[in-house]
């Protein structure tokens, strides 16, 4: 079984702003803080809506056979189109299980969105046994199937006041949680020209989201206290054997907790 964890970042999407609310001639920066402000006066929360999210970043964690591997999409430099495109590539190459946090709330649709926006063709993501039988009772669009574990969503019994942040629910296991960058940073960062930082914040929301989904496996009877700990240890080796930086932070404060 192929196995993707998955987190992609977004900022707002000003080239629509512009079109949309009639902002030409300001900067990106003056623009998003229109369209937040706008949001704000008509919802009372400035989180602009999922289809004005342009997608920055996708990191994955991929379990497949005997190895792992975690990354970015793409180089810094790529466009959206490009990163979204290479993460429904993968869909339809591996045919993988999709695991998230909050990916059937926020993700999936920005995901949807944007790639109808690049013409971006995803036939295996939308197959719901038309074409394949087995996809008739488990696909990626239904919210009881199995192809993509959302795991706030089910770890709260598809309840919204059971719902709880991967920051808490990281640290609750022991994982390290966020490392100084959260979401509501991206923005700024971008602003200031920070794509490798927010690249690696990615990374490191996917790994804690990885660890937590292996142990849901465990809670599932799906692999037991042995398997468990070499899930860990090939994580731990992986991480170890990359050398970067933020890598290095992170399986510091594993260790530490």
């Amino acid at each position: 079984m192929h196995c993707f964890s998955f987190d992609i970042e977004t900022i707002p999407d000003v080239d629509s702003g512009r079109l949309l609310y009639d902002l030409d001639g300001l900067s990106d920066d003056d623009v998003g803080t229109a369209m937040r402000f706008m949001r704000l006066q008509q919802t009372g929360s400035d989180f602009l809506p999922l289809h004005l999210q342009r997608v920055v970043a996708i990191s994955v964690a991929f379990r497949t056979g005997d190895s792992f591997k975690v990354w970015s999409l793409g180089d810094r430099d790529a466009d959206e189109a490009e990163i979204i495109g290479r993460f429904f590539e993968g869909v339809e190459r591996y045919s993988p299980e999709l695991v998230s946090w909050n990916g059937s709330g926020f993700d999936l649709p920005v995901l949807h969105y944007r790639a109808l926006k690049h013409g971006i063709q995803a036939p295996r993501y939308w197959e719901t046994g038309d074409h394949d039988r087995e996809f008739r009772y488990n696909n990626y669009l239904s919210r009881f199937h199995w192809r993509h574990i959302d795991l706030m969503d089910v770890l709260a019994g598809f309840q919204p006041r059971g719902r709880a942040s991967l920051e808490q629910i990281a640290v609750m296991l022991g994982f390290p949680g966020k490392l100084g960058m959260s979401g509501d940073k991206v923005w700024d960062c971008w602003l200031d020209g920070g794509i490798d930082d927010i690249r690696n914040y990615c990374e490191t929301d996917v790994l804690n989201t990885h660890l937590v989904y292996l142990r849901f496996q465990l809670m599932r009877g799906e692999l037991d206290e042995k398997r468990l700990d070499r899930e860990y240890e090939l994580v731990r080796t992986t991480i170890e054997a990359m050398g970067e930086s933020h890598l290095d932070e992170f399986l510091k404060a594993w260790q530490a907790g």
